[in-house]
């Protein structure tokens, strides 16, 4: 719970500013052609001006392709890993530039931290339907956001209410008994147009390829908008979402899965568990509000602020390793989580010029709270034959292991300038941070605290030609508290990190085709890790991460978009307190991916109001244990989309779409923890949908 001591800090910060973002229902008077650096910025930057790597995904993309999860809606996207669990859709896993450690923690929802941290349970996921974009910002951002990974931070934009009234509503099926119904309503409510609301809910259900195991989902996210003034606009939302079955979430020996055992090989769809002793339910609610207020033309005050709660129910037997010939050990967990969090965020921005150079100042105070009450045991199951497998076994032996409430502060002072002179754009922030840890587990009776101040850093400079091509470099360092402990019961020192990088963009003059190419090299220490899930935590030394990508969005022609995308990902282990580790690849980062993906809009003829899609995602050298001595063989998937408009046949706002992901159904191991955690890739998945749009 929100305990009085911290009550104090978090008003005073509202009062702060007189504060926030409101709807920009002006933005559609913005030139179309901009693309723009928000997240990494947290001001409307154009993309050729922004010295950092950055990639936008449109709500348009992701829905062509029919993701699902904002782990799909980023598979084509440079820098991002986005199978380290293989088929599961429980958390949004992405590996920015090789590091896993930020991969369900690092996640920003319109500014806000979306909360979740390794080891825990009650990690949020947001559903792509209720988003406009999402940006992934490429290397440290902590400059503006505090605790965050080195790899980079992935930035949501949610839909907001429009004054011009529309809507949708939307049906699916597929196969694994998929089956989903959607709307999204948006309009004025008064005839002065200063007030507007958005409705926006979905339901969704399917089973999986793990045996019993199903995915269910309803989500609702009312929200209301009024310009108070011409100069001062308050937006409140929720977003509430209830997962009652969280799909499947475990891993099997590399023996069986990714070679042969005796000769035989685990089916992708084999299920290590007990149906009836493997669930996880979350419930998760959102409550915030948006405030900004124009003082002038040249200076504006915002705020945000949410309230995040979220409850976790969990029970999972997972395989342990083989047993005999045939037979896997189990293990057996069920724990529940309660997580309780406020964040808010004030910021003041001024554009000013000092003689020749223009400034775009931003100085902002953020604070943010989290307590995790969380209760864990442990047991077993009798082993399973993973060949022929008979279910109906028992836990045994269940003894609770932990029983802990782990909370965690942080408030961040920051300020920001984004200099222009002349075609030069120099970007230099700086942050300073108080972080207060403190874990209590009345089991293992022990009380630790941590107390922590941190300072941030990033200086950038961009020339951008008049021919559209902006080479870039930039300096950033980033840190992250850890709120777990080792095996001696004491909270790991936080991870720290710093990246160069140096790069190239290109926008062609009057086309919204842009290009980008980045090297970089970024180091990080004390990364919290551990092997299997009873096993307490430990620091590896320090983390390099050295790669180059290229990314490409063009229109070849009016009908032809492409996208494309290479990353080379060299992420070692530079120090380990495990000899032969050092030197070597770290798990869950494949050193190739390349991925392509081409649509083409039939505008004439008898296929008019056709579209047609196919992609292509190749990922090759994935190490499957921290020693190198096993690995992932190298696998390309093929997905594809078929669309059509219905307006021609006189139904006005009606459209069809087939979706296929993994359309050759190709069986493989997406990735592996270790030789005891190896994961199924996704099977073969069909979709199809209509809507209405009015």
């Amino acid at each position: 719970m929100l305990t009085p001591r911290r009550l104090p800090l978090a008003i005073a910060l509202l009062a702060a500013s007189a504060t926030t973002q409101a709807q920009q229902n002006d933005a559609a008077e913005l030139a179309p052609l901009t693309v723009t650096g928000q997240a990494a910025t947290k001001t409307e930057t154009p993309f050729n001006e922004t010295p950092q790597a950055i990639s936008v995904v449109e709500n348009e993309e992701w829905e062509e392709r029919g993701a699902e999860t904002v782990q799909r809606a980023a598979d084509y996207t440079t820098g991002t890993f986005t199978n380290q669990i293989g088929a599961s859709n429980r958390y949004d896993y992405l590996v920015l530039r090789g590091f896993s450690d930020g991969s369900v923690s690092n996640t920003f929802l319109d500014g806000l931290k979306v909360m979740g941290d390794a080891g825990s349970y009650s990690s949020m996921t947001i559903d792509p339907y209720f988003l406009e974009r999402i940006e992934v910002v490429k290397g440290p951002a902590s400059v503006l956001y505090g605790r965050a990974s080195p790899g980079g931070l992935v930035g949501l934009s949610s839909k907001r209410p429009a004054f011009q009234r529309a809507g949708e509503v939307r049906l699916g099926i597929g196969n694994n008994a998929q089956r989903s119904a959607a709307f999204d309503l948006t309009g004025p409510i008064d005839d002065e147009r200063r007030v507007a609301f958005r409705l926006t809910g979905l339901a969704r259900a399917a089973d999986t390829q793990f045996g019993p195991v199903e995915e269910k989902r309803y989500a609702l996210a009312p929200q209301v908008s009024w310009d108070i003034s011409d100069a001062t606009s308050l937006t409140l939302h929720a977003y509430l979402q209830k997962d009652p079955e969280g799909g499947y979430h475990a891993g099997l020996p590399y023996e069986g899965s990714v070679v042969d055992r005796n000769g035989r090989r685990i089916d992708n769809t084999f299920f290590e568990g007990e149906d009836d002793h493997d669930d996880f339910e979350r419930t998760q609610r959102m409550f915030g509000y948006e405030f900004e207020h124009r003082f002038n033309d040249s200076l504006t005050a915002r705020q945000r602020l949410r309230y995040l709660n979220s409850d976790v129910d969990h029970q999972q037997a997972y395989a342990t390793g083989w047993a005999s010939e045939t037979e896997l050990s189990r293990g057996y967990l069920t724990a529940q989580e309660d997580l309780e969090a406020w964040v808010v965020d004030n910021q003041l921005q001024a554009d000013v010029t000092t003689g020749s150079i223009d400034h775009r100042l931003l100085l902002g105070a953020d604070y943010q709270q989290r307590t995790t009450l969380r209760s864990e045991s442990f047991g077993g199951l009798a082993p399973i034959d993973a060949f022929d497998p008979e279910y109906g076994a028992e836990p045994v032996g269940v003894t609770p292991f932990y029983d802990a409430e782990r909370d965690l502060e942080q408030t961040g002072i920051y300020v920001q300038d984004q200099m222009q002179i002349g075609n030069w754009h120099l970007a230099l922030g700086g942050r300073y941070d108080w972080v207060d840890i403190h874990n209590v587990d009345t089991l293992q009776g022990t009380d630790e605290r941590l107390d922590d101040t941190q300072f941030s850093g990033r200086a950038g400079i961009l020339y951008a030609f008049d021919n559209g091509i902006s080479p870039f470099v930039n300096y950033t360092t980033s840190f992250s508290p850890n709120s777990v402990s080792d095996e001696n019961g004491n909270i790991l020192k936080p991870t720290e990190g710093e990246q160069v990088e140096t790069g190239l963009k290109y926008q062609p003059i009057g086309s919204d085709s842009h290009y980008t190419l980045a090297l970089f090299d970024i180091t990080q220490e004390n990364i919290a890790t551990r092997t299997n899930p009873s096993d307490p935590f430990r620091a590896v030394g320090e983390t390099e991460s050295r790669g180059i990508e290229l990314e490409a969005h063009t229109h070849v022609t009016d009908n032809l978009s492409l996208k494309a995308g290479y990353s080379y990902t060299d992420a070692t282990y530079e120090k380990s307190d495990v000899a032969d580790e050092e030197g070597n690849n770290v798990v869950w980062a494949p050193k190739h991916i390349a991925t392509l993906w081409g649509n083409y809009r039939f505008s004439q003829g008898a296929l008019k109001g056709f579209d047609a899609g196919l992609g292509i995602r190749h990922h090759a050298d994935i190490q499957a244990n921290r020693s190198n001595t096993k690995s992932v063989p190298d696998y390309t998937l093929v997905d594809a989309t078929l669309g059509y408009d219905l307006g021609g046949l006189g139904l006005e706002g009606v459209s069809a779409r087939l979706n296929a992901s993994n359309l050759l159904d190709k069986d493989y191991v997406a990735s592996c923890l270790s030789e005891t955690y190896c994961y199924f890739g996704a099977e073969r998945s069909v979709q199809a949908s209509v809507s209405y749009d009015f």
